[in-house]
């Protein structure tokens, strides 16, 4: 019997190792991976993270799971609409910056735990609002993540995922193709130490649904009035659900 694969950049893996090859990605690169974050994005990462946190319209009130959300960044800037927040990672050094960089910060009452997204260890109905951000096309199931995901939010809530998309003009993806293949893995290997890694994460890129498939994802896995919106031309796009 033929074993089953599934995609590693563009590399053909065994459905068992892509997490652990995933693992060992963030492990190398969790001690600049916000640096490199804004290197690699001249600082457009935090205007697509606020964006997202917008779209998923929090209240004081808001249970908030960010999931596989590493180093806090995200959970950082959410404290001050909600503080009922889990910060979720299944990357174990990734969480320990996410939680010590919340403590020095003073953002206390964060509960950091490490999870896998496609079996998450939380009772259904537990959030009224799931945030994830560059995460998603890393997992080795999508559809296993996005019917966990809708079994912890309660009715009504809504599942918000910020993820590298397809960009739409012709003439910026050939710019945006040679930058992500050539400069990245550079920039990696100058800063963080490792081309690979960062050649893993442009192939993970062009992996990834579009946002029209993406948006058929989640309305397979039960979400209700998706929509998804495009920034810088397509890069990213901000997908959202509910769950009714």
């Amino acid at each position: 019997m033929p074993r089953e694969t599934t995609h590693f950049g563009f590399e053909s893996v065994g459905i068992g190792e892509k997490s652990d090859r995933v693992r060992a990605v963030f492990d190398s690169v969790a001690e600049r991976y916000d640096l490199m974050n804004d290197l690699m994005s001249l600082g457009l990462h935090r205007i697509w993270k606020r964006f997202a946190l917008d779209v998923c319209g929090l209240r004081a009130s808001t249970r908030l799971l960010d999931l596989a959300g590493g180093t806090g960044d995200l959970t950082a800037r959410a404290y001050s609409a909600t503080q009922q927040i889990v910060l979720a990672d299944i990357n174990g050094p990734m969480l320990r910056r996410g939680r010590d960089r919340l403590l020095d910060e003073g953002k206390t009452g964060v509960r950091c735990v490490q999870v896998d997204a496609e079996d998450l260890p939380f009772a259904d109905g537990s959030f009224d609002c799931v945030v994830m951000a560059f995460g998603l096309r890393n997992v080795t199931s999508k559809e296993r993540a996005l019917a966990s995901i809708r079994r912890v939010l309660t009715r009504g809530g809504r599942l918000v995922v910020l993820e590298f998309s397809q960009v739409s003009n012709a003439t910026l993806r050939r710019l945006y193709d040679e930058y992500s293949f050539r400069v990245l893995p550079s920039l990696g290997a100058l800063i963080a130490g490792d081309a690979a890694s960062y050649r893993y994460l442009a192939e993970s890129i062009r992996m990834h649904p579009d946002q029209r498939a993406l948006l058929g994802m989640f309305e397979a896995a039960g979400f209700e009035r998706c929509r998804y919106f495009d920034l810088a031309q397509g890069v990213v796009a901000v997908h959202r659900g509910y769950r009714f």
